[in-house]
């Protein structure tokens, strides 16, 4: 039975991974929509999606998810943004909304704008959630409560849109924000796009190290090293697209963190225990201003309940 006051009668979803599959969930649970259309171009994705009653229409060709959507969101990679809004532009409804969730903006801006008609509203977009994990069975309805969507809206953004696009996400139970685009990529260069790739190094750094079986990097993984493989485990594509796509941020922080890097060697190399200590100290406290922003739990041991031997 079709809702009577549902914030959007149809939205479209390109793209059924943990993001949009997750979406899917949240917008039943909420019901934000009478119909959800899901689009991936995998077969055995889209079939996955349709065994999961993800949606309520599926389809692999993504223009013809969007006819008649008033909402499309677009999560894809990052790499891909510009091929599928090309692909759609011709399908859209005048005024829809068309909005994406990549973790990267100036250059979504810069491939999905020009693609798209004057006559839709696109609103780029991030909402700052998710896992290690991927695909249409990594999703779950509350992946975005308390977590922050970032919008970057330009000055020709209408108003209404806007504030339509943020009740979407604000139903889903993010907190919105507004941001330009490159200050987004700068701050999630560093809050996000970094830990990754340091992640990535420490893995890798491990997997190359010969006096070290892989035996015993697994055996004695309980350690800070375990930490680093959940990031390490993602997804693989959507980090290469990254790191292309927000190349100049990204390298900007790498070589902030390489500074520092090289000044903790020092200070370790001279023995300076006073500005290592220092260093921790003022670590330990940003750690518990996170815990008080509602970021993380303060929980021994990340949460995790030791099993039972």
């Amino acid at each position: 039975m079709p809702l009577d006051n549902p914030l959007f009668e149809r939205i479209a979803l390109v793209g059924i991974g943990l993001i949009g599959s997750s979406l899917a969930r949240v917008i039943e649970r909420e019901k934000i929509a009478n119909a959800v259309v899901v689009s991936t171009r995998s077969e055995k994705t889209l079939k996955r999606a349709e065994e999961l009653r993800l949606g309520t229409h599926y389809t692999i060709d993504a223009a013809e998810a969007v006819k008649d959507a008033d909402l499309v969101i677009v999560s894809v990679p990052v790499g891909a943004s510009g091929a599928v809004a090309a692909q759609i532009a011709s399908s859209l409804k005048p005024g829809a909304i068309v909005t994406d969730v990549g973790s990267t903006k100036a250059s979504v801006i810069r491939q999905m704008k020009p693609e798209l008609p004057d006559n839709v509203h696109f609103i780029a977009g991030h909402p700052i959630a998710g896992t290690e994990y991927s695909g249409p069975d990594a999703g779950f309805a509350s992946l975005f409560e308390g977590r922050w969507c970032i919008l970057t809206p330009d000055q020709n953004t209408d108003p209404a849109a806007l504030q339509k696009l943020s009740s979407f996400w604000s139903a889903c139970g993010s907190d919105v924000e507004t941001m330009d685009p490159a200050h987004h990529d700068q701050v999630l260069a560093l809050v996000s796009h970094l830990p990754q790739l340091i992640s990535y190094n420490i893995v890798g750094t491990a997997s190359d190290f010969e006096s070290v079986s892989e035996a015993d990097v697994i055996k004695y993984s309980a350690s800070g090293f375990r930490d680093f493989t959940r990031l390490a485990a993602s997804d693989p594509t959507m980090w290469r697209d990254v790191c292309l796509h927000n190349k100049d941020a990204i390298l900007e922080m790498l070589a902030r963190f390489s500074e520092d890097l090289s000044s903790m060697r020092a200070s370790i190399r001279r023995g300076d225990g006073d500005a290592l200590f220092e260093l921790f100290t003022k670590t330990r406290s940003i750690r518990r201003s996170i815990i008080e922003a509602g970021q993380d739990i303060d929980t021994p041991n990340f949460g995790r309940t030791p099993s039972k031997g």
